[in-house]
């Protein structure tokens, strides 16, 4: 907000610029007048929500509204305040700091000394506020000085300051649903005071048809204010093709809608709950076994321009998270769906996603490997990092076996099976268990397979008989290499002398 100053020298915050109604869109001038014109929200301000039933007791607390775009957060927090009849003051985080709200404080002040006028203070955007300018607001929220509706989008258990936010009440506002989307278009298109059957409409008023009407409602996804937006422009169309019906009111078509609009409005923000709650829901449906839905939110996310390595990696990690060695094929197909990504690029991409989505979201189920790991690292950052017994040591020199590094080390490829009981743990973990198979796909044959294990070394360990020919080590089999290299550079340094 910009500010002036005053003859004391004190900065006064000046009133935010109002455009004439004749200038204004149609969704400014079409905000509601009062709480029966507001729609929506029923949950709050509904004939037994608790904001409702609060104002008319004269009472009202700070608090957060917090909710999608669209849904009448700064409606809402003008409507409160003329219930109560208090002086509404407004600020928007990303042109105010720290002078304004001071500004805007002194002002409280003086009203409620002089005039014993309470200020409704709404700050538009508030977690976009530092820790700083947040910190501004403390006591003057705490003294009762203002009542500050903050507005925001964004989590504000993560994006406001836990001091500010412990002062306020947070209330969830919900999308719009399309029946109220489409009570806000009828209004528009009836209101002669403000919408478009009036002055502020084309001559002849506007009328809009059904197969128009529910995709313009459809395509807003819950936001009155892109619903608004977009049918004003689809009239500016209709009207500067005359495109008219047989009363003469302008009607606009639904290749006009879609032009307006250009693609769908997405509720989805890259960087906020859009972005984790659509994430949240592709995941869960990929655990839940619901490809259909799995698809679904991997389709709204690539429309609305997500990152696709992040849908990469998440498909990566539910491979190994969720489906793990019940069919370890997942993680095979998630793997070559992301070098896909990398060859191929979108929009091609989509099909190797699609397909790694259905695949992950089709498997059988097993959380076991996260278990197993999780329980190992517990017990790591329980008792740290135990030694080694010295029978798994690594005995680098033969004279480190006189301290017995290396000593009694049975090699389980002599032993019938390939396997030979032996301690494998450290001394304090001996006979934990960590990883515990379940029934699902391959890991019943892995549970299986373990089962006998166990049972076979109950028995005493049989050495396999192995035909006595000669072996040589890994090492013993580069010497050849090395030689003949040596032999070739020499070869090179006489020929390149000679």
């Amino acid at each position: 907000m910009p500010t002036t100053r005053t003859k004391a020298g004190g900065a006064r915050p000046e009133p935010l610029f109002k455009p004439p109604p004749e200038q204004q869109p149609l969704a400014a001038r079409m905000r509601p007048r009062d709480l029966s014109e507001f729609v929506g929200q029923e949950h709050l301000v509904g004939e037994r929500g608790p904001l409702r039933r609060s104002v008319a007791r004269g009472h009202l607390a700070s608090l957060l509204l917090w909710g999608p775009p669209g849904t009448g957060k700064t409606s809402l927090a003008r409507l409160l305040a003329a219930e109560i009849g208090a002086h509404f003051s407004t600020m928007s985080a990303v042109m105010s700091g720290v002078v304004e709200v001071r500004a805007t404080i002194a002002e409280a002040q003086e009203r409620l000394t002089l005039n014993q006028k309470r200020t409704v203070l709404f700050l538009d955007e508030i977690h976009r506020f530092n820790k700083a300018q947040q910190d501004a607001l403390l006591p003057h929220v705490e003294d009762g000085t203002i009542t500050l509706i903050g507005a925001t989008t964004e989590n504000p258990y993560f994006e406001v300051n836990s001091a500010l936010l412990s002062r306020m009440r947070v209330w969830r506002l919900e999308p719009l649903s399309d029946e109220d989307v489409a009570a806000v278009v009828r209004r528009a298109l009836a209101d002669e005071e403000r919408g478009l059957a009036g002055d502020f409409g084309p001559k002849g008023g506007v009328a809009l048809a059904d197969d128009a009407f529910d995709h313009l409602v459809s395509l807003a996804g819950g936001d009155a204010r892109s619903a608004l937006n977009v049918l004003e422009g689809a009239v500016a169309l209709a009207e500067g093709e005359d495109a008219r019906d047989a009363e003469g009111h302008v009607a606009p078509r639904l290749v006009d809608i879609e032009t307006a609009a250009q693609q769908r409005i997405l509720g989805y923000d890259r960087a906020g709950d859009g972005h984790y709650d659509t994430a949240s829901a592709f995941i869960k449906s990929l655990r839940g076994n619901d490809p259909d839905a799995a698809l679904y939110w991997l389709a709204a996310m690539i429309a609305a321009g997500e990152d696709p390595k992040f849908i990469a990696r998440r498909l990566i990690i539910s491979a190994s998270e969720d489906v793990g060695n019940a069919d370890p094929r997942a993680l095979q197909v998630a793997v070559a769906a992301g070098q896909a990504l990398d060859w191929i690029g979108l929009p091609e991409a989509q099909y190797s996603l699609a397909q790694a989505c259905v695949f992950i979201a089709s498997s059988p189920k097993s959380d076991s490997i996260g278990r197993a790991y999780g329980a190992a690292m517990a017990d790591v950052l329980r008792l740290g990092s135990l030694p080694v017994p010295n029978h798994l040591r690594s005995a680098g020199d033969r004279r480190m076996k006189a301290h017995g590094i290396g000593v009694g080390y049975k090699f389980p490829h002599d032993f019938e099976g390939d396997d030979v009981e032996q301690q494998y743990l450290p001394d304090e973990l001996v006979d934990r268990r960590y990883y515990v198979p379940n029934d699902q796909g391959h890991e019943a044959t892995i549970a299986a397979r373990m089962t006998a294990r166990e049972e076979a070394r109950r028995e005493k360990p049989r050495r396999k008989q192995r035909a006595d020919l000669p072996t040589a080590s890994m090492s013993d089999a580069l010497k050849p290499n090395m030689e003949n290299r040596k032999l070739l550079a020499e070869t090179q340094k006489r020929d390149a002398g000679g």
